[in-house]
């Protein structure tokens, strides 16, 4: 085989191994940037890592035995607000519904948006916390100095009595932190014009 035959040989081998290399990063950094929306609907199915359950309708089961549920509240960089709980903790039984409120005020000359992620603590009592109601499933907005308070429906899961790891537990906190987002805009709709719509059929 000649030196002529062999260069195209290498250069199409070296091609492939190029061509390779770039699918792989390729497909890593797409894994990565999946990464946390999976990681975070794997917490939100199973309450991993404290994340709470959302749930449509209340327990129909209320248990004698209560808890203890405290309130935390925090804002990110960014974020121009004031946030806290309107109580700081509440007594209540397993199993019963209850609303507690939160507060934000907006100190930016300025609207700003923001949204909350949660969690619970201790961590294995995640899974059991349920929420009907909260302002952290959407996006909020307030206008400047403007303050509002934001209600939390929840009930802690009867069957957390259950688990050995679980049985045990007497107080819970339930943790938010703001942070800034830039409001959602709505999708525009094209509409075509009579004469053109006429013209194309």
């Amino acid at each position: 085989m000649t030196d002529s035959q062999q260069v195209p040989r290498k250069e199409r081998a070296n091609g492939v191994i190029v061509g390779t290399c770039l699918a792989f990063v390729g497909g890593m950094i797409g894994m990565a940037y999946a990464a946390v929306p999976l990681y975070d609907m794997f917490c939100r199915v199973t309450g991993y890592n404290g994340t709470t359950q959302r749930v449509e309708q209340a327990s129909d089961v209320i248990l004698e035995e209560k808890v203890k549920v405290t309130f935390d509240a925090n804002i990110a960089a960014g974020l121009p607000w004031e946030f806290k709980p309107v109580q700081r903790d509440i007594d209540v039984r397993i199993g019963e519904t209850v609303q507690v409120m939160y507060r934000a005020k907006n100190l930016a000359s300025k609207p700003t948006t923001g949204q909350a992620t949660f969690n619970v603590t201790p961590m294995a009592a995640g899974a059991y916390f349920n929420k009907v109601q909260c302002f952290c499933f959407t996006e909020t907005t307030l206008q400047p100095g403007e303050e509002m308070e934001m209600p939390v429906v929840f009930f802690v899961d009867p069957e957390i009595v259950k688990p050995v790891e679980t049985k045990g537990i007497k107080t819970l906190t339930l943790s938010y932190t703001f942070y800034p987002r830039e409001p959602s805009k709505p999708v525009a709709r094209v509409q075509v014009k009579d004469d053109d719509a006429q013209n194309k059929l």
